[in-house]
């Protein structure tokens, strides 16, 4: 008997958002003005939870302050403070829709919705033509991003990928289907993984997502498929008691069988994530197929910025039976100031929750900068004759001859991205030219055919 019958009238999945607003406040209490910030910054930033989140995540003795909340429910703050107020004045004024529109659209402008050059730079061709829902930044790594996948269970208020949510198409990274996909992969044999993104993939019914799913298993160099979702924590129902949830099941059996990796990226930001019976017993599921379970996620202001919370979050995971593989610095987009940690305290943060770990989850690799050239860990503090450095390291690379590499740079209290700190003298010439700004053909090595990065 499927597990998926067990729960009595299991529910539905049915989004909440802006327009209901009104309707949460007043089930659960949210203060006025709360309410009126909320009401604002959801104009400009993606807004949506549902039932699960609301009820089994959310304390609400604790609001404003609960990290949950803080995680889903915009908040005062966000958006710079004079443009919060022109938009709660403006709403209070009844200024018609069209002049809004018009002072969101500058204001999501000046939030900077696509960070390290991911339009300019990551987007491949096939004979001149852009593949719309893909990037290619890394060697062995493919980003594919199906359309019907661009949304997810809830929204999370840090996401760096937002702009695929407020509906302007200029903005969006989206596939129709997987086609021009699976022709570029054959163009790019040393393109061994593809990691299916968003949004989260996990939103589309089994049926649409077998139908990006098992074209890639004609690729006989694809030998790992990822699938980034954070629907264990907003939604574990989609493994446990959603109609389709044993398909999706026999789904990922049908990948691994294939010989294949199947990779489920989860992402946990909080340990209350894990701590749910329904979250526990779709983990359990999704390892039974075969999968593998890595869990990532930012450093997060306002969520998760303790060692104590990192270290209850990772030893939760192994207890799961997944692998803590990264603690991310959150990007240089949308509300970052609002989020950003500093980078000596991130890597204070890291090092005091990694050294009360036991030695099977320090797996766990951080604190780590998506920046343009690549991902860059933070490893430590160096106290030399010239002064004091922050040590870092080319964790991956755009061009691969610079992955491991370690590099210094200037000691800062308050930088909480690369562009804020200053690189060493003693910076190897060609990491420097990489953080000066990387060629378009960064990954020329590996092109072949037709295909070009």
């Amino acid at each position: 008997m499927p597990l998926s019958v067990l729960d009595p009238a299991p529910p539905r999945f049915r989004a909440i958002g802006p327009q209901q607003i009104d309707d949460v406040a007043a089930r659960y209490g949210i203060p006025a003005d709360a309410l009126a910030s909320v009401r604002a910054v959801s104009q400009v930033l993606p807004f949506r939870v549902n039932e699960y989140v609301l009820s089994e995540l959310v304390d609400w003795h604790r609001i404003p302050d609960d990290p949950i909340y803080q995680l889903v429910f915009p908040q005062r703050g966000m958006l710079a403070a004079e443009d919060e107020a022109l938009l709660i004045d403006m709403a209070r004024r009844g200024v018609p829709r069209r002049e809004v529109a018009a002072e969101v659209a500058r204001i999501r402008a000046g939030l900077n919705p696509h960070p390290s050059g991911q339009k300019q730079l990551n987007v491949p061709s096939v004979d001149g033509e852009e593949l719309a829902g893909v990037q290619h930044k890394y060697r062995e790594t493919v980003l594919y991003f199906p359309q019907q996948g661009q949304t997810c269970h809830s929204y999370c208020t840090y996401c760096f990928r937002w702009a695929q949510f407020i509906g302007d198409a200029d903005l969006r990274f989206a596939a129709p289907g997987p086609e021009r996909l699976v022709e570029y992969l054959k163009l790019h044999p040393a393109a061994s993984d593809v990691l299916v993104t968003g949004g989260d993939p996990m939103i589309m019914t089994t049926e649409r997502l077998r139908g990006h799913l098992e074209p890639l298993l004609a690729v006989d160099t694809v030998r790992t498929v990822r699938i980034g979702t954070k629907s264990v924590a907003y939604w574990p129902q989609r493994f446990v008691t959603d109609p389709d949830a044993d398909d999706v099941l026999r789904l990922f059996e049908q990948v691994v069988a294939s010989g294949r990796n199947l990779a489920v990226m989860a992402h946990f930001s909080h340990p209350r994530e894990l701590e749910t019976a329904l979250a526990r017993r779709a983990l359990a599921r999704i390892r039974a197929t075969g999968a593998l379970v890595y869990c990532q996620a930012p450093l997060i202001a306002h969520v998760n910025d303790d060692a104590r919370t990192w270290a209850d979050l990772w030893r939760g995971e192994l207890g799961a039976g997944a692998v803590p593989y990264y603690m991310f610095v959150e990007r240089d987009t949308g509300p970052r100031q609002y989020f950003e940690v500093p980078l000596v305290r991130a890597y204070d943060i890291f090092r005091a929750a990694y050294q009360k770990l036991p030695g099977l989850a320090r797996t766990v690799r951080g604190p780590v900068m998506s920046a343009t050239p690549g991902k860059v860990v933070v490893d430590g503090v160096e106290e030399t004759s010239r002064g004091r450095f922050l040590r870092l390291r080319m964790l991956q690379a755009r061009r691969p001859e610079l992955v491991g590499r370690p590099f210094l740079a200037r000691w800062s209290p308050t930088a909480a991205w690369m562009d804020q700190l200053e690189l060493d003298e003693s910076v190897p010439a060609d990491i420097a030219a990489a953080f000066a700004g990387p060629a378009r053909d960064g990954l020329s090595g590996e092109r072949a055919g037709a295909g070009r990065v």
